[in-house]
């Protein structure tokens, strides 16, 4: 059980209002606490920033289209590192992926900007 569902149960239960009110306050204490963590971004999240900045700035550079491996080396991380921040900046609609068909690998993603 969180405590949100244990406070909402004290809240329904209507045990007495002193207890009510305690829960209640401790609910909005909860409320404020995770609007805060949602509006502020997390240290991974700033430390990724200049990292977007550079892919954005690789398709810029007459460049159209890129796989993950070819952004992971222009930006001198590994292909995991640079597929997550594609597929966060695709979630975004900072860019789009599409399947292409690579000699010797299949299908892979292909990333290019989006408009």
């Amino acid at each position: 059980m969180t405590n949100r569902e244990f406070y909402n149960a004290i809240v329904t239960a209507n045990l007495s209002d002193e207890i009510t009110e305690k829960a209640q306050a401790l609910l909005a204490q909860i409320d404020a606490r995770n609007e805060k963590r949602a509006s502020t971004p997390s240290k991974t999240a700033i430390a990724n920033a200049p990292l977007k900045d550079a892919i954005v700035a690789l398709f810029t550079d007459e460049v159209k289209t890129l796989t993950a491996p070819e952004v992971g080396a222009h930006l001198e991380v590994s292909t995991q590192k640079a597929s997550a921040l594609l597929r966060q900046m695709v979630e975004g609609g900072v860019l789009t992926a599409e399947e292409v068909k690579v000699p010797k690998k299949g299908k892979v993603k292909a990333y290019s900007l989006v408009g």
